[in-house]
């Protein structure tokens, strides 16, 4: 056998292995749960049950579910950011490097933003306020909305 089909069985061999570990994982993980809209997907990690109950308690409760608020509008934009961050927060879980309490990152609070804005427009209109070019941030006195911690 060359060295080149060696190479060969030990790269498909590698694939298939990250593929089964990838798959139990996604399986173990109840990854099928992060494609739907239900909030319980969310509980999934330990860290977000404070965020889910003070979210079950909130006003927002009736009228939005975390994609609302958490992913940004379009099939594809969505999806690509809840693989990205189910990527992200795999790594971070599995690793236990993640400061706690969680907290949203850069990228997905520009996301949240931006539907708290698509909600509120004619609030937000009215109100918005701009320093350097940059409007307020609505958490920056709602801080509590959404999730009443």
């Amino acid at each position: 056998m060359s060295a080149d089909s060696v190479l060969k069985i030990l790269a498909l061999f590698g694939v298939c292995l990250l593929m089964g570990i990838g798959g139990y994982t996604f399986f173990y993980a109840h990854g099928a749960a992060y494609m739907t809209n239900d909030p319980k997907a969310c509980m999934n990690c330990h860290v977000m049950a404070n965020h889910f109950n003070a979210w079950t308690k909130s006003s927002h409760h009736a009228v939005a579910v975390c994609n609302d608020c958490h992913t940004p509008k379009g099939v594809v934009n969505k999806y690509f950011t809840k693989a990205l961050n189910g990527w992200n927060h795999s790594v971070a879980f599995t690793t236990g490097n993640f400061h706690e309490p969680i907290q949203i990152t850069k990228r997905n609070g520009a996301i949240t933003e931006q539907s708290c804005r698509k909600c509120h427009t004619d609030v937000v209109h009215q109100i918005d306020v701009t320093t350097e070019n940059e409007p307020f941030s609505c958490v920056r006195c709602h801080s509590t909305v959404g999730h009443l911690e």
